[in-house]
């Protein structure tokens, strides 16, 4: 991750073993019960701050759930 002024700024491209839950089907299209609950970074099981901070992504968010469905 690169800093800048105190804020780390993650490369999404680093991320991968995308492991999402809470999906429900009933709740098509919004998914909104759903979560990143594991990943790795840069090859290292990510911490809970760093998926609190990709699950804060709604767009990157959705688009794992979805990769996951599909």
């Amino acid at each position: 991750m690169k800093e800048t002024k105190n804020k780390k700024i993650m490369d999404y491209k680093k991320i991968d073993n995308i492991e999402v839950d809470g999906i429900d089907f009933k709740d098509y299209p919004d998914f909104c019960d759903a979560y990143i609950v594991s990943a790795d970074y840069d090859g290292k099981p990510m911490t809970d701050d760093q998926l609190d901070e990709i699950n804060e992504d709604g767009d990157f968010q959705y688009e794992c759930i979805m990769n996951d469905i599909h």
